[in-house]
């Protein structure tokens, strides 16, 4: 089957959503987190912290969740804080310098920053001054590498020119910008009404500041979108020409976001009408020179996300899809997540509990996850699926020492229907190619080596987002 994305016919997949429209995860950790517990809890990661594997020249990657913000947008499933107290970002910035403490203190060895990204809530609800506080704080634990790439999530509608000034005098050099949709329809039913122009203004700033690098985030499958109202959004979007963009698909969790409930009231698109918007947005994409990263993401071909593709070293996290693979991921914040080598760990989700725990431990793990020797190579499986759509025997049996068909026969056989319908192709030592079309349903095709999903699936309970 032919490689090319634009080629693909709409129709066939459409004929395919039944079979293959279902509840899966979007691995941005294996195992994923309904499997976590808290029997993991501070002591283990303190002792995960203290591996004596790692190395003086192993970077890191840290995350910082900043959970506030100033109004809800209804399609939000993250967690957050609506406020406009000032006095909860002083206490936060407390008690995550706390935080930073204790974990840089547990830290065997000394270990440089190569990657920072803040995401929210709104890591702009912060004032210029508290953005170079916190900034700060990480850099005086975590000293940044020489070519660090430091992101942050904002939202354009309160982020000013002083923000992008402050920003850039402490390094960050990436920028995403939330956007969804430029409708006013679609932004009043959502709940947030944002401009273009304040928006494009944005860009224009962070572009003039030196920011290397502007992603877009867009989410089709919203409250009264179609093929044509997107297709103006786009319209916008590549006159402005982000070097990067995420085009996730609308996930309908009212269970973990309660104020979702309210659009199954609105015209909420149905699976078909959602993958013809992703379709038309798809071709538009590819014709304007964007490269297809993998799922949601894509990138200039000159964007590092690009060549990283291409190098095979993109891998993913929580984070979405990344540059730099076998880095440990340091989580700072509530609910924030550090991925290491052995385990995963959260903290408390709630802020009040995440600052309790932290003015009594100085870290606030909640719950976690340590990794069996099946557990890393269902990740490594899995990871290669999902960011380099194949995975190749012979790199499988060159890390693990083991055969990678015999191991995996069950699950092989579990994708033959997935081989028929033209999602993959299998070579006789278990190599397999995700083809074109089933790069767009990659998840289906890396739930067949989850060990844990049968289980959950059959929890009758809802736990993942539909996979189209």
């Amino acid at each position: 089957m032919s490689d090319d994305l634009s080629a693909l016919d709409l129709e066939r997949v459409q004929a395919l959503l039944p079979v293959y429209a279902m509840e899966g995860p979007r691995y941005t950790s294996y195992p994923t987190a309904p499997v976590w517990s808290e029997d993991y809890g501070v002591d283990d990661f303190r002792g995960e912290l203290a591996r004596e594997d790692a190395g003086p020249d192993d970077g890191l990657s840290i995350y910082a969740h900043v959970p506030f913000c100033r109004s809800l947008c209804h399609y939000c499933a993250c967690n957050k804080v609506i406020t406009r107290k000032p006095e909860l970002p002083l206490r936060y910035l407390d008690s995550i310098e706390r935080e930073l403490d204790a974990v840089a203190e547990a830290v065997r060895v000394p270990r440089p920053a190569t990657q920072v990204h803040w995401g929210g809530g709104t890591p702009t609800y912060l004032t210029p001054q508290q953005v170079t506080r916190l900034h700060g704080a990480v850099r005086a634990r975590f000293p940044m590498a020489p070519g660090a790439e430091i992101s942050i999530e904002v939202d354009p509608r309160v982020t000013t020119s002083e923000h992008v000034a402050a920003l850039r005098e402490s390094g960050f050099n990436r920028i995403s910008m939330g956007v969804q949709d430029f409708e006013p329809k679609v932004q009043e039913a959502i709940h947030r009404v944002q401009s273009y122009e304040e928006t494009a203004e944005l860009v224009v700033q962070s572009r003039a500041a030196g920011f290397e690098s502007v992603n877009f985030d867009l989410i089709y499958g919203l409250p009264y979108q179609t093929e044509e109202s997107f297709g103006r959004t786009l319209d916008r979007v590549l006159d402005v020409s982000p070097d990067r963009l995420a085009l996730y698909s609308y996930a309908h969790v009212t269970w973990v976001a309660k104020q979702q409930r309210g659009f199954e009231r609105k015209d909420l698109p149905p699976a078909e009408a959602k993958m013809r918007i992703f379709f038309s947005a798809l071709r538009r994409l590819l014709d304007a020179g964007y490269c297809f990263i993998g799922l949601d993401h894509f990138a200039k071909p000159e964007d590092e996300l690009s060549r990283a593709l291409e190098e095979r070293t993109l891998r993913r996290n929580f984070m979405g899809h990344t540059t730099q693979a076998g880095v440990d991921l340091l989580g700072f914040g509530p609910s924030a997540i550090s991925e290491l080598r052995g385990s995963y760990a959260q903290s408390q989700r709630d802020l009040g509990a995440w600052h309790e725990a932290v003015a009594t431990t100085g870290v606030a793990t909640l719950r976690g996850h340590r990794l069996s020797g099946d557990d890393v190579e269902r990740r490594f499986i899995i990871g290669r699926i999902m960011c380099l759509g194949e995975l190749r025997a012979a790199e499988f049996e060159a890390e693990f020492a083991k055969p990678f068909a015999a191991g995996y026969a069950r699950e092989l056989a579990a994708l033959e229907p997935a081989a028929r319908d033209g999602l993959v192709e299998c070579s006789d030592d278990g190599s397999l190619r995700v083809t074109a079309l089933g790069r767009l349903l990659v998840r289906n095709v890396a739930m067949a080596f989850d060990a844990y999903l049968p289980q959950q699936l059959g929890a009758g309970r809802p736990m993942f987002s539909k996979t189209v």
